[in-house]
């Protein structure tokens, strides 16, 4: 007979295994911009779609809050090289956001308040993969971490997830945002370790 059990396995470890090559795990959530932090009263916040055609489609604050409301919990990951897994927020998808947007495009232009912007295929806004964000781990969501909304894209890079979010211009073709004009990688796959341009 053996020492063990048959089917016992012992206590789950929780290993790097999970996070993306080059990765460390952290408990804090470190504060990384590319400039001052603007600090945008929500009643002159406002955030936009804008179609390739030029139509644009407007929430203010109260009407994004009475909008449907979802509870994602991600896991993060920086390009300079942390992840923080299990984080909690409460915002209104893209999807809902996008239900009754007229498009053809093919990319997107996410713009921040303080000038900030970042691309991405209009694609990996939809099916459940993105949110406007505005609360985090059960409180208001701080202007340090975007407050008071910021997009939310866990499954790339969190440069991505632009902070301060006002709006998203939705463009034919692929217009890179700041970090990519600067050699960041247009695309930005934590899995892939996509952090720079021919990565």
């Amino acid at each position: 007979m053996g020492i063990v059990s048959p089917g016992f396995r012992g206590r789950p470890r929780q290993t790097e295994a999970t996070l993306p090559p080059g990765q460390y795990l952290t408990e804090d959530f470190p504060v990384l911009s590319a400039g001052p932090t603007p600090r945008v009263p929500v009643d002159q916040w406002e955030f936009v779609i804008t179609t390739e055609t030029g139509l644009d489609h407007r929430w203010s604050w109260q009407e994004l809050l009475a909008l449907p409301s979802e509870t994602p919990t991600v896991d993060l990951h920086c390009v300079t090289r942390w992840s923080k897994l299990g984080t909690s927020w409460q915002g209104v998808s893209l999807d809902t956001l996008l239900a009754d947007v007229q498009t053809d495009a093919a990319y997107a232009l996410v713009c921040s308040y303080g000038g900030y912007t970042t691309n991405l295929p209009l694609a990996d806004l939809r099916d459940g993969q993105a949110w406007i964000v505005h609360r985090y781990d059960g409180g208001e969501l701080t202007p340090e971490h975007g407050g008071p909304a910021r997009l939310l894209v866990p499954h790339l890079y969190l440069w991505k997830s632009a902070k301060w979010v006002r709006g998203v211009r939705l463009l034919p073709e692929d217009e890179p945002g700041f970090w990519e004009s600067a050699g960041y990688h247009d695309y930005g796959d934590p899995w892939r370790e996509q952090r720079y341009q021919g990565d």
